[in-house]
């Protein structure tokens, strides 16, 4: 039988996840709840779905899973409410800005034996996930440094630069735990800087908009990452990890990969401008994955307590930004 899910929050993101459950055999998309009726009745009447509170979501009995897409402060009352009723759980990421908070939800995740996802869609991306893949057969060896890349076309809106944390738990926890995932291990030493170069107004909010991270991992591994709020040429998404016995590194995609040469040079088309166009396979291979661990009653992953890795990494990336030192990591949380 066909798991039942609810969506909390139609929004963007929501509205990706409910195209993912709609592909799905195995799932369908029985409520969505959101405080604007417009997009909730936009979302239903596509999807065929009822329309609920979240708090009914949360308590219905014919509800399997919750996916959480509301804003960040409301995800860890969300997944303890979750848990307590005895739903799977997919949440955006972060669980919360406090990692003390993430460490009392998972607690209580822990204590009512529910699953629970967070989603770094990046790690489903197939381009990432095949480097991860010959990574793991070996195909480089040990792996020895890795450079991560990640340049936005422009800043979010300031309603949500002043919610999200900043730019390190917002933005750059991607990375972060791209970073953990491709070299499989916790960085123990993070060193940080950051500066305000696109927008004045971005200084306001005690942020920055362009950052260079190292992280040094206890095997002495090296993780460099590159971000940055302007990027004029588009969404700028690359890895290279290099090994004792080669590299492998995944390039920028383009909605067109086409080349044209002629006598005035090489001419490729432009990236992709936007999150949600270059990962729209992520996102999709994420709910998936989600789906088929709910069926088969298995842990998905990434897990809370990856979720909290990234957030202690987002802490300790903040702490050596602000002091101009690096930060041991087991002194960041």
């Amino acid at each position: 039988m066909a798991k039942r899910l609810g969506i909390l929050g139609a929004g963007r993101i929501g509205q990706v996840h409910a195209r993912a459950i709609a592909q799905s055999r195995d799932a369908e998309l029985a409520a969505i709840s959101d405080p604007v009726p417009a997009a909730a009745r936009a979302m239903a009447d596509i999807y065929g779905c009822s329309i609920r509170t979240a708090d009914e979501i949360i308590t219905a009995s014919d509800i399997d899973a919750v996916i959480i897409c509301t804003p960040t402060d409301l995800h860890a009352n969300q997944i303890e409410q979750c848990a307590r009723a005895g739903k799977a759980i997919f949440c955006e990421k972060p669980i919360d800005l406090d990692s003390a908070r993430v460490r009392d939800v998972l607690d209580i995740v822990t204590a009512e034996s529910c699953p629970l996802m967070v989603g770094f869609n990046r790690r489903f991306d197939p381009h990432f996930a095949q480097v991860r893949a010959e990574i793991e057969a070996g195909k480089i060896g040990t792996p020895e440094m890795a450079v991560i890349i990640s340049r936005d076309p422009g800043a979010p809106p300031a309603e949500i630069l002043t919610r999200s944390g900043g730019i390190f738990r917002d933005m750059t926890i991607h990375d972060f735990d791209m970073a953990v995932f491709l070299m499989g291990e916790m960085p123990s030493e993070v060193q940080a800087t950051g500066s305000v170069l696109t927008d004045p107004e971005i200084a306001r909010f005690g942020d920055f908009d362009s950052a260079s991270i190292m992280l040094k991992m206890p095997s002495g591994s090296q993780v460099v990452i590159s971000n940055s709020r302007r990027a004029s040429y588009g969404y700028d998404q690359r890895i290279e990890v290099h090994g004792s016995k080669g590299m492998i590194s995944a390039e920028n995609q383009r909605p067109v990969s086409v080349e044209l040469a002629t006598s005035d040079g090489y001419l490729r088309p432009p990236l992709h401008h936007f999150f949600m166009t270059r990962y729209i396979d992520a996102y999709a291979n994420e709910l998936a994955h989600f789906i088929q661990h709910l069926t088969a009653g298995t842990a998905p992953q990434p897990s809370g307590r990856d979720g909290l890795n990234a957030l202690l990494i987002a802490d300790a990336a903040y702490l050596s930004a602000q002091t101009g030192q690096a930060v041991r990591l087991d002194n960041a949380g």
